[in-house]
């Protein structure tokens, strides 16, 4: 008798590579001669982010960053309900006709663009259903 079978036998086996210096796909590795800078934080612990050119003085999130920090924030809040297959302001209507109070400022963003489609869609429109 063999041994019992398990649900993730069915998936393949996916072994990750490291870098060549042992960093993981996402993080970058410190340039030579270049010390880590400490991370700022915000009042509630978080980290602040910042653009940081070389040589330069990191500079805050410029308006447009922000807008799309808000707007990337509404997509991942789920109390507003499912973001997939629609636009933002199509969630945002029907999230307000549920009665879920959605934010205004998001609206307001949304309309002041209304042909961009980094601030039409949400984040997954890029990915098939």
């Amino acid at each position: 008798m063999g041994r019992k079978r398990l649900i993730t036998d069915s998936y393949p086996v996916v072994k990750r590579r490291e870098g060549s210096a042992g960093h993981s796909k996402g993080e970058l590795a410190p340039e030579l001669g270049e010390e880590p800078q400490p991370l700022s934080v915000d009042d509630l612990g978080r980290p602040e982010e910042q653009h940081v050119i070389a040589g330069e003085e990191p500079q805050p999130l410029s308006v447009d960053d922000a807008e799309l920090e808000l707007l990337r924030q509404f997509d991942l809040a789920w109390q507003y309900g499912p973001c997939t297959g629609i636009t933002r302001l199509q969630r945002w209507h029907r999230a307000e006709q549920m009665g879920l109070e959605p934010p205004p400022e998001v609206r307001q963003v949304l309309q002041m663009h209304p042909g961009d489609p980094r601030i039409q869609y949400s984040l997954w429109h890029v990915y098939p259903l």
